[in-house]
């Protein structure tokens, strides 16, 4: 059942504006061992798409404002919670729960959409143990921060954080937070305009700056002044007026990316500002628009210059939805009518819906559940099957099932 608008709207700034606008209104290959579905390739379905149930994997698991869930290489998940911490536990039925990483102590949580939002495996982790989080840091003034940690015997080790890269953040909101290794091997961290509203610092479309971009960086190695190096294929690598680190730009608060598993490419949700939701396949020096625009419609509300601007896959209206979470692309076996589909929710609303491109045009694209609570993040498990992470004090974990 939806909720009413209005209050659903206030809770959710005060609650989890992390997704939310929260301001004054205010390329391709296998993914890394892992996040890859181990299911073998299938076509995508034809028909109808599919009607799904949300089973709670189990009634007594929950974790405290959930930001994401992992499936690690040693068979555990990994759910990171906002104020910091990062819980494992062995399967989706388990009840008992294991402290893989506490850095409450360094996450700031005085914004609502600070805190820790992003967390990945390195592709070797099970050989080096090594781990990335990107979270607002406590301490100095407000910025956030991309570290690397270590791990041993299934516990990381808090001591042992670099940090890799530190960004100055002029207001409590848009973070992003995403990290996350593609295909190629390198990691991608989507970040957000830098907060308040329609961006008044110009940061989406600003090419020297880091707000409002997706970044893609390789941290396998060091360069001269640098914690990693910048891969030579980046769009602006070796340019002028342009920070090389960039992969794509014009993003407002980019909540939830991934990479499709069969096919490597890469979608992303874009939180709107007033009046659109918005979610894109990103390509390499994309300008995916804000603050030009706000969705598919100029953000002035007249007519702007779309000249070079790479239009959304689908946008949608905001009303009793407020603020898009990007999924995957079903991979799994479970849910044989939804292959190929990309599945994504609305925080506010608890919607879930699926669409299907084909590569020009969106061909369909429907509800598909409807959950009664709030929808911070998606997970995908080794078999290629998706869960939704309730955000609250006491969140579940729900299965996407037949």
């Amino acid at each position: 059942m939806i909720r009413p608008v209005a209050p659903l709207i206030l809770l959710t700034c005060l609650a989890f504006a992390v997704a939310c606008g929260g301001d004054d209104k205010d390329e391709s290959g296998s993914l890394p061992t892992s996040t890859v579905a181990t299911t073998p390739e299938a076509p995508n379905a034809t028909g109808g798409l599919p009607a799904v149930k949300l089973q709670r994997v189990s009634p007594s698991l929950s974790f405290a404002r959930m930001t994401g869930m992992y499936a690690g290489p040693d068979g555990r998940f990994y759910v990171t919670e906002q104020a910091g911490r990062v819980i494992a536990f062995a399967s989706a039925g388990s009840t008992e729960q294991q402290s893989f990483l506490d850095i409450t102590e360094r996450v700031s949580t005085s914004g609502n959409e600070e805190g820790l939002l992003g967390f990945a495996f390195a592709p070797d982790y099970a050989q080096s143990g090594t781990f990335y989080v990107y979270y607002a840091a406590a301490s100095g003034s407000r910025h956030t921060v991309l570290s690397r940690f270590r791990a041993s015997n299934g516990v990381a080790d808090a001591r042992s954080e670099q940090v890799l890269l530190e960004i100055a953040q002029p207001f409590a909101n848009h973070k992003g937070g995403q990290v996350a290794f593609g295909p190629d091997g390198m990691l991608y961290l989507g970040l957000g305009d830098g907060g308040s509203g329609r961006d008044p610092m110009g940061n989406g479309q600003n090419r020297n700056v880091l707000l409002g971009k997706l970044l893609r960086l390789d941290v396998s190695k060091a360069a001269a002044g640098l914690a990693y190096s910048i891969p030579a294929d980046n769009p602006f690598a070796g340019q002028a007026n342009a920070r090389a680190e960039i992969w794509a730009y014009g993003l407002r608060n980019p909540w939830r990316f991934s990479f499709d598993a069969q096919t490597g490419q890469l979608w992303l949700a874009d939180v709107g500002q007033d009046t659109r939701e918005e979610v894109d396949i990103i390509t390499r020096g994309g300008n995916y628009g804000w603050s030009i625009m706000e969705g598919a419609q100029c953000l002035s509300g007249a007519s702007c210059n779309r000249s070079g601007l790479t239009l959304p896959v689908i946008d949608y209206a905001n009303g009793e939805d407020c603020s898009v979470t990007g999924g995957f692309v079903y991979r799994g076996q479970a849910i044989a009518p939804l292959q190929g589909a990309y599945v994504y929710a609305d925080y506010c609303s608890g919607k879930v819906w699926a669409l299907r491109y084909d590569g020009t045009k969106l061909t369909q694209q429907g509800l598909i559940a409807d959950a009664p609570f709030f929808i911070s993040s998606f997970a995908v498990d080794a078999q290629g099957e998706l869960y939704v992470l309730q955000h609250d004090a006491a969140g579940g974990v729900f299965k996407l099932v037949p």
